[in-house]
């Protein structure tokens, strides 16, 4: 497998640097940690505390991994802004969030609140850091206004949002431009020292997910119990992709900030080739193939909370600053999810780390 980000190239990056990860008891916050623990980053964590023993930071003893874990909520703005300052971080990837489409119908004023005005609470704290400073505001690619016409998005494209997730999410999107313009012009890098971008991937999948009304964690939770898997949208397509790849992508992105803050600071999609599609059933069918077992059927429901059908990206922008391209394709991804939950033999930090290992390559 080719290496776009190395583990060579960013540990020189961010060896013994100090980065404010938000979000880091949830499922890609955890997988981030690791990696960054092991590049050898001082790791401090703001976050919700995990919502189930079962959770992957609980899993991993992510308390052990971080040098400070702070559980706290966005909506805290003097306690965010207390902790981002104090710790003086070198890089803040911003990833916490109300990150499941189906709980905000449930609770869309909550949605709100956390996804666009933590958002702000976390670049306003930025705003007050005495010291230089990267920033990623990670966001998704249901931030589009989305007819569902089979054409990629792209990153100057406009924003919309069906569901109170999609739109609390493009709204995120729009503060952080917003404070792009106001307070963090690149064009004024020299004076405010602080370069800003926002990052939009989606559907990710990969080991230690256990969140509801996702379908990796609705299938390994089925196999459990000897259950059918029931799929809710058997034919909507999804760019689906490992959850090393929007990371690393992440990574690489903050990598290239820290060597030229003006140029990086903007938007950037990090999906896979728009040929590399798959619906849920077939989703479903490669996993159940992968891991050796199960079977499936169509519980399709009239009068279900809408969710899109079709979303693709084009990522064409990454692959021309940044020479990022995703390195595992849709089955791949899925087979690496898939042996990750069927392996019972390593811990889930062992079962993480070999996969970080594979993708990044090894430490030299």
């Amino acid at each position: 497998m080719e290496k776009v980000v190395t583990a060579d190239y960013l540990h020189s990056i961010f060896n013994g640097k100090r980065v404010f990860l938000t979000g880091h008891t949830g499922f890609k916050g955890a997988w981030m940690l690791q990696i960054l623990q092991w590049l050898g980053a001082e790791v401090k964590g703001y976050s919700l505390a995990p919502e189930k023993n079962s959770d992957l930071y609980v899993q991993i003893e992510g308390d052990k991994l971080c040098v400070d874990s702070i559980i706290g909520d966005l909506k805290e703005a003097d306690k965010l802004r207390e902790e981002i300052v104090a710790f003086e971080p070198h890089f803040v990837f911003h990833m916490a969030a109300q990150a499941l489409v189906r709980r905000s119908y449930a609770h869309p004023a909550d949605t709100f609140m956390t996804n666009t005005q933590g958002t702000v609470h976390v670049l306003e704290a930025i705003r007050h850091l005495p010291t230089p400073c990267v920033a990623l505001m990670i966001t998704t690619d249901k931030v589009y206004e989305n007819p569902e016409r089979g054409t990629p998005f792209k990153e100057d494209d406009k924003l919309g949002g069906h569901d109170p997730y999609s739109a609390s999410k493009a709204a995120a999107e729009i503060v952080v431009e917003s404070y792009r313009r106001s307070f963090f012009n690149p064009e004024d890098y020299s004076n405010h020292e602080k370069a800003v971008a926002s990052v939009r991937a989606g559907n990710v999948i990969g080991g230690g997910d256990f969140s509801e009304d996702r379908i990796v964690p609705d299938i390994v939770r089925s196999l459990e119990f000897d259950e059918v898997v029931g799929l809710r949208n058997p034919k909507s397509i999804r760019p689906w992709q490992h959850v090393l790849e929007p990371v690393g992508a992440y990574l690489l992105l903050a990598a290239k900030m820290s060597e030229d803050p003006v140029r990086y600071s903007c938007a950037f999609n990090f999906g896979p080739t728009p040929e590399d599609m798959l619906t849920v059933e077939e989703l479903t069918s490669v996993f159940l193939e992968s891991y050796g077992r199960g079977n499936y059927k169509d519980m399709a429901l009239e009068g279900a909370p809408h969710e899109a059908k079709l979303l693709l990206l084009d990522s064409n922008r990454a692959k021309t600053m940044l020479g990022w391209l995703p390195q595992l394709d849709a089955k791949t991804a899925i087979g690496w999810t898939a042996d990750w939950y069927a392996n019972k033999q390593q811990t889930a930090h062992e079962k993480c780390m070999l996969q970080i290992k594979n993708y990044f390559g090894d430490l030299s």
